[in-house]
């Protein structure tokens, strides 16, 4: 049975998953579940100010309901109005906050994607369709795995399928020479009931191998920065098939039971095969 939990900022901040905002999370109390106005106060402390693409100040605002102009639609009222619609006692919504903080810039990006798709004649005369780019974004922003890698054989391996290979036989590399970081918000929530099957939507980029010695902080910046890039360019979030499925109770170090290497011969799981024509870096 699923089950929601309690806030509890000294389990979370042990959680592997939850590397990339362990620094944000041990900023709030631990008696009660963040409010959204706590989730303010340390948004006007973030330096530098958190922005969005079109250069206004973000801050979390009361979600509204019902049928709503485009304006106040969730992409376009971020866009216009800096302004991210935030449902109070809700992990959905605190985790998508936990994001911007962890990576703004990328957050930012996503964003503007949306609005510009959204604006564009094609949106225009296609009212009810959202569009391959809109469909690549929301994936991303929802199940999204950034995957840092310094050695292009194991991207390789990744993208193929070779699950046993990488994530046993070629243990000790990926433990030093690649990483996994959740960026979906959809997915962080997923943790609190991870099942076998659970898996994220990697993004693969490549850094330099002294990445992996650099601290959370100055990985979480390099990697934000990275995935605005990325995102931004024109070409590129137009499929989903640039995302690479990654089995995320496969990474070492995330599941107990992958310490056994007959862990990977699951195929259910670990599913064979190739996932085509992938986007390379």
């Amino acid at each position: 049975m699923k089950t929601t939990p309690k806030w509890n900022k000294e389990v979370l901040s042990r959680v592997p998953f939850f590397a990339p905002l362990h620094e944000f999370i041990a900023r709030f109390g631990a008696d009660h579940f963040p409010t959204l106005h706590e989730q303010n106060e340390l948004l006007a402390a973030q330096q530098p100010t958190i922005v969005t693409q079109s250069g206004l100040t973000l801050r979390f605002v009361p979600q509204e309901y019902g049928k709503l102009p485009f304006e106040a639609q969730y992409e376009p009222r971020c866009y216009l109005k800096g302004e991210v619609p935030t449902r109070e006692n809700n992990w959905h919504d605190l985790l998508n906050s936990l994001i911007w903080f962890a990576f703004p810039q990328a957050k930012a990006a996503i964003n503007q994607r949306h609005y510009h798709a959204q604006t564009s004649e094609d949106a225009v005369t296609l009212q009810s369709q959202r569009g391959t780019v809109r469909d690549t974004n929301t994936l991303f922003d929802e199940s999204g795995v950034v995957v840092a890698y310094a050695d292009a054989q194991l991207a390789e391996l990744l993208r193929n399928f070779q699950w046993k290979e990488l994530f046993w036989q070629r243990r000790a590399q990926v433990q030093s020479g690649m990483g996994f970081y959740l960026f979906g918000h959809g997915l962080y929530e997923k943790t609190f009931n991870p099942y076998l099957g659970f898996t994220g939507q990697g993004l693969l980029l490549p850094v330099a191998p002294e990445f992996f010695t650099w601290p959370m902080p100055q990985q979480r910046a390099h990697l934000d920065s990275l995935l605005a890039q990325y995102i931004a360019a024109p070409n590129h979030c137009r499929s989903t098939r640039e995302l690479t499925p990654v089995p995320l109770l496969g990474v070492p170090g995330w599941a107990a039971e992958n310490e056994q290497a007959a862990y990977y011969d699951n195929t259910e799981y670990f599913r064979p095969g190739r996932q085509g024509k992938a986007a390379k870096q």
